[in-house]
């Protein structure tokens, strides 16, 4: 049976979560429901994405004298990368308020290390330097906020 590239991905992440599973239990992975731009639900639990923070949801940026709200436009850029899409968290802690804390995956990418490039997160230096040099880039670009 030959498979089309995009049921290739998704089996590929299926297995490598499988595989991981013994290791970390809390993996997941499924259809997400979009709370902000750092957070999902898949199949009622929880995740906050790993290793960044972005503006909550409500929140306004100001870049060259102009306000707008980054973020919304946090929240709608995951929404969009999301949408109906296979997304695969991996996982295996849990922070103060129950969530998952993991990295997410869609169509074969990081999503937590793209908010970051992309310039809609910043890296939650105070957990985690891993997606510093996105940080760095996106500044650099002047991207995002």
């Amino acid at each position: 049976m030959i498979l089309g590239y995009s049921s290739l991905v998704k089996s590929i992440v299926h297995y490598l979560l499988s595989l991981l599973s013994s290791a970390a239990s809390a993996d997941i992975s499924g259809t997400a429901l979009i709370v902000d731009g750092d957070t999902i639900t898949i199949s009622g639990t929880k995740i906050r994405l790993s290793g960044i923070g972005t503006p909550e949801k409500k929140q306004t940026c100001r870049k060259a004298s102009v306000t707008w709200r980054c973020g919304y436009e946090a929240t709608e850029t995951l929404r969009g990368w999301t949408y109906t899409k296979e997304v695969g968290c991996i996982g295996d802690e849990k922070d103060r308020y129950g969530r998952l804390i993991a990295s997410s995956f869609v169509d074969g990418y990081n999503v937590n290390a793209r908010l970051v490039y992309e310039g809609w997160a910043l890296a939650y230096r105070k957990y985690s330097k891993r997606y510093v040099p996105e940080e760095d880039k996106a500044r650099a670009a002047k991207r995002g906020m």
